[in-house]
């Protein structure tokens, strides 16, 4: 359990940046977060650590920097991304026991998310038979969706820079219109998958299994919010409604076009 321990703390650190300003805690705090935690994972068990587990903590640390590098300049950049960034309900000033849990939960969430490649090591270092194949197909999965969500993000950057009070709906926003969120998911499906072939106990699936479904559940709840917000701006645009009638939220050709009457979603 020591390895938990150490990289909670690392979790706890990195992200503390949520300090300077509540938002960060779920942005730049969380790709640099998930940067550091990929590398902790691959020195701590640098000993037996396989060459998917490997790769996938490559891809991880890759992505985790991309976000947190990506983020920072967007909102140095964009008035746009500030206007939604700083708003009033985000700039208001929260109660130190509010600040702490999120604090925590933020910092228990990042360490669930990676669990899978640190249990497969761990596992794999106490002599139980791990499976490298699930290894194998996890870490393919995790570097198709950090491609997706990479790919989304510039296309987005560049359609707003031609066209910045317009909405994107070309290119893989043709296809599903939170394109970079289907990303996340499937990056951290991947990682999930390792487990599979991790011989986990119980209390490491449950880990692992929360830290999945917490993420998959805020990906939706992002994707709710853009929905309205997306809403509230182009609503009355009838291109706007024909795009939104016929392009599935957030699952390629998963027929779900809104999420909104989902009050359970907000987070």
């Amino acid at each position: 359990m020591t390895y938990m321990w150490i990289l909670l703390a690392l979790s706890l650190a990195v992200s503390s940046v949520g300090w300077l300003y509540f938002i960060y805690f779920f942005s730049i705090g969380y790709g640099f977060t998930i940067s550091v935690l990929s590398v902790a994972t691959a020195i701590i068990f640098r000993d037996v650590i396989t060459l998917p587990i490997a790769l996938l903590c490559t891809v991880l640390f890759i992505y985790g920097i991309r976000l947190g590098l990506y983020l920072l300049i967007r909102e140095k950049k964009s008035e746009a991304y500030k206007k939604i960034l700083y708003q009033p309900e985000s700039t208001k000033k929260k109660p130190a026991f509010v600040m702490t849990m999120i604090w925590l939960m933020c910092a228990l969430l990042y360490v669930g998310q990676i669990s899978p490649a640190t249990f497969y090591l761990y596992n794999m270092a106490e002599g139980l038979p791990v499976n490298d194949a699930w290894a194998w197909a996890g870490t393919i999965v995790a570097t198709l969706g950090i491609v997706i969500e990479a790919i989304a993000d510039a296309h987005k950057s560049k359609s707003k820079k031609v066209n910045p009070g317009r909405y994107v709906d070309t290119g893989l926003y043709r296809i599903v219109r939170c394109p970079n969120y289907f990303g996340e998911i499937l990056m951290w499906t991947g990682t999930f998958i390792i487990c599979f072939g991790a011989c986990c106990n119980v209390w490491q699936w449950v880990i692992a299994s929360l830290g999945y479904i917490c993420i998959v559940y805020v990906m939706f709840s992002g994707a709710r919010r853009l929905e309205m917000r997306q809403e509230e701006t182009y609503g009355k645009d009838a291109a706007f409604k024909e795009y939104t009638a016929k392009t599935p939220l957030i699952i390629p050709f998963v027929p779900i076009y809104s999420v909104a009457k989902y009050k359970w979603l907000q987070a």
